[in-house]
């Protein structure tokens, strides 16, 4: 059964495609439109708390409106105007915007298990929304310069992680269909000028949750081990 609407909830459903062996298959949570600052702590928590026999979870969610603003934030790309909250967070990168109709996947992982260092994460979570796009005709592509995945210039896909004791946490946040006016009021990623995109925008019609659900077992593929 899935409980949406919290970050303390039981697995939606066992990780049924994914050809990790199954002691080390992640955790699947769907859990739904949840506030930015319980669910950060959630990680936080989460990964605090592991050990070496913890299986891995991904999580799979919307946000409220929020800016979120990695360590390496500078004033000059914060909001210039508006009224949506601000978060001062520790992953990696400069300040991006979630919102309903954008799919977030948090990835709860041990990268020391998973043969995976930080680079590589990073391309695999590309490689999983370009895999997602591609299944709808799209063609899309990451960027060493600049982590995320691109439609020609758009970014359509922002990227950040925290690795602490080998095992990381936040994840990826891919653009559906949602309002992308808050966009306006910042520089993305640290990209003055920088142009966003989202599926809607590009003829993909498929529900937010199909849509994620498509990226999830592109990731779970990806991750096998090799």
């Amino acid at each position: 059964m899935v409980n949406r609407g919290s970050v303390a909830v039981a697995p939606a459903r066992a990780a049924d495609h994914s050809p990790l062996p199954i002691a080390h298959c992640p955790v699947i949570k769907q859990l739904g439109l949840v506030n930015y600052q319980p669910t950060y702590e959630a990680m936080r928590r989460f990964s605090a708390e592991r050990d070496e026999g913890s299986v891995d979870e991904i999580w799979t969610l919307q946000h409220p409106p929020v800016f979120t603003v990695g360590l390496a934030g500078r004033a000059v790309h914060l909001p210039r105007s508006g009224d949506i909250p601000i978060e001062h967070i520790d992953r990696g990168g400069q300040i991006t915007y979630h919102g309903p109709g954008q799919i977030v996947v948090y990835l709860l992982l041990d990268m020391r298990r998973l043969g995976l260092s930080v680079r590589p994460l990073v391309r695999l979570m590309e490689q999983s929304v370009v895999n997602t796009l591609a299944e709808y005709g799209v063609v899309a592509h990451g960027r060493v310069d600049a982590p995320g995945v691109y439609v020609d210039d758009a970014k359509i896909a922002a990227l950040g992680l925290r690795i602490k004791r080998n095992c990381c946490y936040h994840g990826l946040a891919l653009n559906v269909d949602m309002d992308l006016a808050p966009y306006a009021a910042i520089n993305p990623c640290g990209y003055p000028g920088l142009t966003v995109t989202q599926a809607r925008a590009l003829g993909i019609a498929d529900a937010l949750e199909s849509v994620g659900d498509k990226c999830v077992e592109h990731l779970l593929r990806l991750l096998q081990p090799h």
